[in-house]
């Protein structure tokens, strides 16, 4: 082995990531793809009938759901990865307000699975296809058509009010992690300040 390749296998080993460290990486992710969607959702809910790329618009917001129900899947794997490997040789220590974390934590991760699910379920009462974007891929049905709470709004006010109650809990855990936002929001300042001198 050359002295080149020997420094590029080191290399190599110091990019990779530990499994905590991809676990913020997925955090992160979802974090601005469930941006996106609340952001399109917002967008699509005044788009009239008419619109040449609505169908366009809905795949789309479609298909960053079923990655975000995908990513959530890895995410919790990993999660669990995490939680073995750093508990197996010692007890965790109970800190001060590890409890509400913990149940603040468990609500936003059943949203995570909610919100999408219940757009799932828009769709299907409405007898509308889960079609991935741009490939032709449409997903099987889990809700049977309902035409009655589809013509009342019944399927898109509970995709409505369960996404907005998501968004509160995020903004209470923005909240919560305060301290840990500020620090980065200072380190990300710092490194673009740093660039643009």
């Amino acid at each position: 082995m050359t002295v080149v390749q020997s420094e590029l296998k080191k290399g190599r080993k110091a990019r990779k990531k530990s499994p905590a460290q991809r676990l913020w990486l997925l955090h992160w992710w979802m974090a601005f793809f469930y941006l996106l969607l609340f952001i399109g959702g917002k967008y699509m809910a005044g788009l009239p009938e008419s619109l040449s790329y609505r169908e366009t618009i809905f795949d789309t917001h479609k298909t960053l759901g079923v990655l975000v129900m995908s990513i959530l899947l890895a995410r919790i794997s990993l999660l669990l990865s995490v939680m073995l490997s750093r508990y197996r040789r010692k007890r965790s220590k109970h800190k001060k307000g590890w409890l509400k974390t913990v149940i603040l934590h468990g609500i936003i991760y059943f949203f995570m699975l909610l919100v999408p699910l219940s757009g799932y379920f828009d769709s299907n009462v409405g007898s509308h296809d889960i079609r991935i974007f741009a490939t032709g891929i449409v997903l099987p049905p889990l809700f049977p058509p309902n035409e009655q709470w589809e013509v009342s709004g019944f399927a898109d006010s509970v995709h409505f009010w369960i996404s907005y109650t998501f968004l509160a809990f995020i903004i209470l855990h923005a909240i919560d992690q305060k301290k840990y936002l500020r620090a980065q929001l200072r380190r990300f300042s710092k490194a673009i300040l740093g660039k643009l001198q």
